[in-house]
């Protein structure tokens, strides 16, 4: 079985409901990005031993919060060793706006994962996008990249769309099954 670590931030809780789904569908242990960007004890020797790093921020203005931006860069460490060369990686994130420019967080993700040599694994899933689709269908916000989430922003995280946890834990499933074909 492959080892998986879902490292991601939450500011409202929002982003940890999403990341407890993608962690349950892939099997993975959760690393949470503290309030002041901090990893917890032995963190880092997860991420070094994962066969593939999942990455999930709440979408900011426009990005990542500056607490996955203080992981981020302190990832240099690794990638300076080329530590997390050939790695799987996959991204996921939330806001409030159904847009709310949540594909610029997925590719700053991305580029990240670059950085460090990485394996994109993408969502693997068609768009609920025809006339007959609503709201909690899977992928209903049509994502490619990544696992996307909208949360209102009068909502708390107990009322999260049903669709948007499916999907979140469908893509945890895809990078388990991909994992699993990689592994060595």
């Amino acid at each position: 079985m492959s080892r998986i670590a879902v490292v991601y931030h939450s500011g409202y809780g929002h982003t940890q409901r999403m990341a407890q789904a993608v962690a349950e569908g892939a099997q993975a242990e959760l690393i949470a990005i503290d309030a002041d960007g901090n990893l917890p004890e032995g963190a880092w020797e997860q991420l070094a031993a994962a066969d593939a790093i999942i990455m999930g921020s709440p979408t900011y203005m426009g990005t990542v919060s500056w607490q996955f931006k203080k992981f981020a860069d302190a990832s240099s460490k690794a990638w300076f060793s080329q530590a997390w060369k050939d790695k799987l990686f996959a991204g996921f994130t939330n806001s409030a706006s159904m847009n709310g420019d949540k594909a610029s967080t997925l590719n700053y993700l991305f580029t990240l994962a670059m950085q460090h040599g990485g394996l994109w694994v993408s969502q693997g899933m068609v768009p609920s996008n025809s006339k007959a689709a609503v709201r909690d269908d899977p992928n209903y916000l049509g994502s490619y990249a990544g696992a996307m989430a909208q949360s209102p922003s009068d909502a708390g995280a107990g009322e999260m769309p049903a669709g948007d946890l499916r999907t979140a834990r469908a893509f945890g499933q895809r990078v388990a099954e991909v994992a699993a074909r990689y592994k060595r």
